[in-house]
């Protein structure tokens, strides 16, 4: 199999098709600029197509029996075991992050596979007692029906899983709708290993296509009950204002703008590399990366010689050379942006203790120091190899300037008193956060999700049940009641 010629389509009802939009979407490796594949859009049609698919497929999957339904994901998991390498590779050359990146993300999406498998079998109903003489009250958990699935490229396999894998356990059908920087990462390669898995035709569809050719389409259709977005804050209210209007629940994971913050008595050494690790992993295009980094006076002068030190050995190039630590932006207008971004807080009086160079979308790391605290950077989500560092003095004001942010979704504090670390972390306005550990983290059983402008619920664990199902009540009156009329 040939991934980029036989999974660019469209994947409607069971079939692999060509959208049937008047223009491409062209699939480019960020790197060396390679066409990897050319995928004509999806129109307003397959999208009703796809949608109307999934709707009557998924009545018979949802009265399947669970146990059915866990063993189709049991045998997604052993092919996604049996293909690591070539999704690996794959996602190298669509995505341009590096190969630890690539095999980190495909192991973390088999252990939410893992998890999804379990999932299937775990819903239950319950029965509540009623103050009514012989009255029964019974609380089913059923699946919300069909879900729609809008997945970003940063780790869009992994992303796109952590939706479509439980989604399907518990009964519902689902829709994808990749980024188009990742169309084969975030939608074929997931399609095909289900469709070998045996997933019934209808139940998985994948549409390429913008919003230019179908606006808001798969947002307004009929059938989807549950949106699963995950991308920038700005296209996310969208997203939750639309399906508000048409009476659609959300998940919505968003922006960030996290804080490493280090205290006083954190173990400087380690320190550093927790912060180089959580700005610079895939060029710091990640939501949950340390855009900031806050430093207590006192170790201030250690930890910025030390951090610049790191930061300056990075290498930046080819993503699939081995000692290559920052591969290429995922196209040229992030490249462009982010380093007119640099250029602009420099003529504004930042200091750039490490000033890296833009060679097409390589764009080498940068540290920039002596922001003002009123600074528009220091409130912005950075997608991009920039780390900002910030002086503070004393704990208190280490809290005010983390929670000085519209975003609140991770972060991370070191120091060397783990209570002191916990009792910090309660302080910040986040919907995570990880002491003595990078801002970085994602778990198949604990809630990830953001405050503030970094989204709206949760998905993980328990969380990833109430996300996609419903809950319906059903009383049985035993006897006769009495009515006043």
């Amino acid at each position: 199999m040939s991934i980029f010629t036989d999974l660019a389509h469209q994947y409607i009802d069971g079939e692999w098709l060509a959208g049937t939009g008047s223009w491409d979407i062209i699939d480019v490796n960020p790197y060396n600029g390679e066409k990897l594949a050319a995928i004509t859009v999806a129109t307003v049609e397959q999208v009703d197509r796809a949608y109307r698919a999934a709707e009557r497929a998924q009545r018979d999957w949802a009265a399947t029996s669970p146990y059915a339904r866990r063993t189709v994901l049991e045998r997604a998991l052993r092919i996604t075991e049996e293909r690591h390498k070539e999704i690996v590779e794959a996602m190298i050359d669509e995505l341009g992050g590096t190969r630890p990146k690539a095999e980190y993300e495909v192991h973390l999406a088999m252990e939410f596979l893992r998890e999804a498998i379990q999932l299937a079998v775990r819903p239950e109903g319950r029965i509540l007692p009623s103050p009514v003489a012989g009255k029964e009250n019974r609380v089913q958990r059923l699946p919300v029906g069909v879900v729609a699935v809008i997945s970003p490229f940063n780790f869009p396999f992994l992303v796109t899983l952590k939706s479509v894998a439980p989604a399907l356990a518990l009964g519902n059908a689902v829709l994808i709708k990749p980024n188009q920087n990742a169309p084969v990462a975030g939608g074929g390669i997931i399609a095909k290993i289900f469709e070998d898995a045996g997933l019934p035709a209808g139940l998985l569809n994948v549409l390429v296509t913008d919003i230019a050719e179908i606006g808001d389409a798969i947002l307004t259709h009929p059938v989807p009950k549950v949106i699963s977005f995950a991308g920038s804050d700005r296209t996310g209210r969208h997203v939750g204002a639309v399906a508000a209007r048409h009476f659609k629940r959300t998940v919505l994971e968003l922006s960030g703008n996290s804080a490493l913050v280090v205290l006083d008595d954190a173990d400087v050494d380690y320190a550093v590399d927790a912060a180089v690790f959580s700005r610079f992993v895939f060029q710091g295009q990640v939501c949950m990366a340390a855009n900031r980094i806050l430093v207590d006076a006192s170790v201030a002068e250690e930890f910025t010689q030390k951090f610049t030190a790191r930061v300056r050995a990075l290498k930046t190039g080819d993503p699939r050379e081995a000692d290559t630590h920052i591969g290429p932006l995922i196209n040229s207008f992030q490249a462009d942006a982010l380093t007119a971004l640099v250029d602009r807080a420099v003529e504004s009086g930042a200091r750039a203790l490490v000033r890296g160079s833009t060679r097409g979308n390589l764009v080498e790391p940068t540290v920039l120091a002596g922001l003002p605290e009123d600074s528009p950077l220091l409130g912005q989500e950075i997608f991009g190899p920039v780390a900002l560092l910030v002086v503070f003095d004393g704990e208190d004001e280490a809290v005010r300037l983390t929670n000085a942010t519209p975003y609140g979704l991770s972060g991370a504090v070191h120091t060397r008193d783990v209570e002191r670390g916990v009792r910090f972390a309660q302080r910040i306005e986040t919907g995570m956060i990880h002491v003595n550990d990078s801002t970085i983290g994602d778990e198949p059983l604990t809630a990830f999700g953001g405050e503030k402008a970094s989204g709206l619920g949760r998905l993980g664990g328990e969380a990833t049940v109430e996300a996609f199902t419903t809950q319906k009540w059903i009383s049985v009156q035993h006897g006769r009641t009495n009515f006043p009329f």
